[in-house]
């Protein structure tokens, strides 16, 4: 349980805040005694016992303060930096800023952090980190770029771990995310690409972290008011190569907020069970201040903030901060144990009133094969101290087959949590074979519990770039049978050895999965170009000649098919000028055509496939290599795109397979039609070439002759 209590003004007085809030609120080395940074030029330091204001320092008018002041615990100074490069130290005993001790740095401070038991690290808008003491020996020292060009820093935060710092900070790019992870005790910088669990890109409105002994969990809140967790390794597991690996976010808290809030969104970490949540409910509702459990997934208390905030949210001890209105205001809570074990013994008392017995702490998981109705205290105790004697003796088990057996029972969630756990430790040589007996483990579950997909796991699993479909056959049979379209186009980037049966059923299901469905699915779209442009129809009629490869209509000796043509040609160029699918769909027949296969085994399978269907295939093959043709390179653009040559292979295969059948189509036969046009001119540009290979071989022959000639010598040569 969870309790928020009455809320107190710290400073009836509106703060110099701007629109975009304070800038920070940070503890003093008195653990009653906080330093408030506005957006403008004022630093206070306030006793919330008292709620009273203990000093206030400004800079001078035209500075102006660009991140939160700290205090340093090490000697008891305040720090601060305005104008993002001039770095202040003052005591309580200063009065005027402009009067303490400064230092002009060479490059931009984004923070500074300061925590109990180290000095003071200052992290600079380019990534790099610096301590405080060696920043004021030489601050004019160069500072290296750590982050990209285009990387900008949107959160912060440090810890202590085994009494060294840890510093955490999470940068943005055209709406990709990544965590750095610095560790000072060995100087090792980790970078890792954070891949959040959404099916549309959102932007993160907020960022909160906790560290254990060995993993950094890092949630962040979604503009879609959903809470995302990425477990996040202190220690890579291989320190030599630990630039830019991959991490996987799964959902914590489902819609916990309305993702369009006016100030903004805010997430707080209050303890292992427990995050508060500043935000509105529903899009029209006002702005609360939530706590929820995360164990439980339930929403413990809210309290309505009428007079608006700024979205910020800071939380000390058991105080939250925030903004109301446009006062400073404290709300003490409470947070209790998370545990079934208040929840038994209370069952426990309801069935016998006149005991007065304290709450048992019990393990749930440990519990669930028990007759809880009938334990008593005692057995409670013998069942609890035999297991803990049988876990002493046994010797310890391998971290797969732990995740193995925990695949065999446990939720969906809980399997991925322990997954990214197993995936952060150091790789074995066997490490490939591991990964396909847990795949198998997944799909063998599966099978025998129709409810249980772990899709979100056995996709991450697929991205580890070690699986092929011989380790795991059955992976994609179930994506099959759950038409699971992002699975399947995933399986057939990554997999090199997918038999041809397989890859035409895929095909089927890519061809026949409805628009709406399409459209609410998640789907890589590298391979897909913006084909939507407003001049497509006038490159395309301005390009005609080009498109024909030389070949000129008017010299056609075939009467019937060119009056055809002739009949409805701007038919044709609207056919051809938009592309007949939509953009997902493109993304997925391009996994398609992108694949290997044998053409004696598939020619076989492609016979099964619906007539509608290969003609719609046909067309979206078509449009595809008038595309290729509006360039010189003939080449498509976008992210590893299908080439002209797998285009082509396509199309002959399909009419191959369905000629018989597509002919009898009404609607194929204008694409029918032009299909032949093209034939045709490929064929004619094929004689002119032969022709002209006839002049060049002659040419080649008097040029092998050169050497018996004079050096000045007049030639004529006749082509004919």
């Amino acid at each position: 349980m969870a309790a928020l209590e009455e809320e107190f003004t710290l400073s009836a007085v509106p703060l110099g805040a701007g629109p975009d809030g304070l800038l920070g609120v940070e503890q003093s080395d008195k653990t009653d005694q906080f330093l408030v940074t506005d957006s403008g030029r004022t630093v206070i330091l306030y006793k919330v016992s008292d709620q009273k204001p203990l000093g206030s320092w400004s800079v001078k008018q035209g500075q102006i303060i660009t991140c939160p002041a700290v205090c340093n615990f090490q000697t008891g100074e305040y720090i601060v930096v305005h104008d993002n490069k001039v770095l202040r130290l003052w005591t309580n005993e200063d009065v005027n800023l402009d009067k303490v001790f400064k230092a002009t740095l060479s490059a931009d401070v984004y923070r500074v952090h300061s925590i109990q038991g180290t000095e003071p690290l200052v992290l600079f808008k380019e990534g790099a980190v610096r301590g405080l003491e060696a920043l004021l020996a030489e601050p004019q020292q160069k500072i290296e770029t750590v982050i990209s060009e285009e990387e900008v820093i949107k959160w912060t935060k440090i810890f202590m771990v085994f009494r060294h710092p840890v510093l955490i900070f999470i940068t943005e790019r055209h709406g990709n995310y990544f965590a750095y992870v610095q560790m000072f005790n060995s100087r090792v910088l980790s970078k890792y690409t954070l891949l959040i669990g959404q099916e549309e890109k959102s932007v993160i409105q907020s960022f909160a972290a906790s560290v254990d002994r060995k993993f950094i969990s890092l949630m962040s809140l979604s503009s879609d008011g959903c809470i995302y967790e990425t477990l996040i390794p202190i220690h890579p597991s291989d320190p030599e190569n630990n630039q830019n690996q991959k991490v996987v976010s799964s959902l914590l808290l489902q819609t916990v907020a309305s993702g369009n809030a006016r100030r903004g969104l805010a997430l707080a970490v209050l303890d292992q069970d427990h995050v508060a949540v500043l935000g509105p409910p529903l899009p029209a509702s006002r702005e609360c201040l939530s706590i929820w459990n995360t164990k439980f997934q339930t929403l413990q208390i809210s309290k309505e903030l009428p007079q608006g905030t700024s979205g910020q949210l800071w939380y000390y001890g058991d105080n939250l901060f925030m903004l109301h209105g446009k006062f400073l205001s404290v709300i003490p809570y409470k947070c209790e144990a998370s545990s079934l074990a208040g929840a038994l013994g209370k069952l426990k008392n309801s069935q016998d009133p006149g005991a007065h017995t304290m709450p048992q702490f019990v393990n749930w998981e440990t519990s669930q094969g028990s007759g809880l109705g009938s334990q008593n205290s005692e057995s409670s105790k013998r069942v609890l101290r035999r297991r803990k004697m049988e876990a002493s003796v046994q010797p310890e088990v391998p971290a797969s087959k732990q995740l193995l057996s925990t695949i065999k029972e446990d939720s969906e969630k809980h399997i991925e949590v322990e997954l990214r756990k197993f995936l952060a430790i150091k790789r074995t040589p066997d490490f490939h074979t591991i990964i396909g007996d847990i795949v198998i483990g997944l799909l063998g579950r599966c099978k025998t519990e129709p409810s249980f997909y772990p899709r979100n796991s056995l996709m991450q699993l697929v991205q580890m770039h070690v699986l092929s479909y011989s380790l795991c056959p059955g992976l994609m049979e179930v994506a099959l049978e759950r038409t699971d379209v992002q699975m399947l186009q995933l399986c057939l980037q990554q997999f090199p050895d997918i038999p041809e049966a397989v890859t035409c059923a895929c095909l089927k299901v890519f061809l026949s999965v409805g628009d709406s469905t399409l459209q609410e699915t998640s789907i890589n779209m590298d391979s897909v170009s913006d084909y939507s442009d407003a001049a497509h129809d006038e490159k395309m009629e301005a390009q005609t000649e080009i498109l024909q490869n030389g070949f000129n209509p008017e010299e056609d000796s075939c009467d019937n098919c060119e009056r055809a043509l002739k009949e409805k040609p701007q038919a044709t160029v609207e056919e051809t000028a938009s592309c007949p699918v939509i953009p997902k769909r493109a993304a997925l027949l391009n996994a398609i055509l992108r694949s290997a296969y044998s053409e004696a085994f598939l020619l076989p399978h492609l016979k099964d496939i619906p007539a509608q269907h290969i003609t719609l295939f046909l067309q979206y093959l078509y449009f595809l290599y008038l595309k290729c043709s509006e360039n010189a390179t003939m080449t498509l653009p976008g992210v590893h795109p299908p080439t002209l040559n797998q285009i082509m292979d396509w199309i002959c295969l399909l009419l191959d397979a369905n000629f018989t059948v597509v002919v009898m189509i009404p609607e194929a036969k204008k694409l029918l039609l032009s299909l032949y046009k093209f034939v045709k001119s490929q064929i004619c540009i094929c004689s002119e070439l032969n022709k002209i290979e006839v002049s060049f071989r002659e040419l080649q022959k008097l040029n092998q002759e050169k050497n018996s000639r004079e050096l000045y010598s007049i030639e004529v040569l006749e082509l004919f």
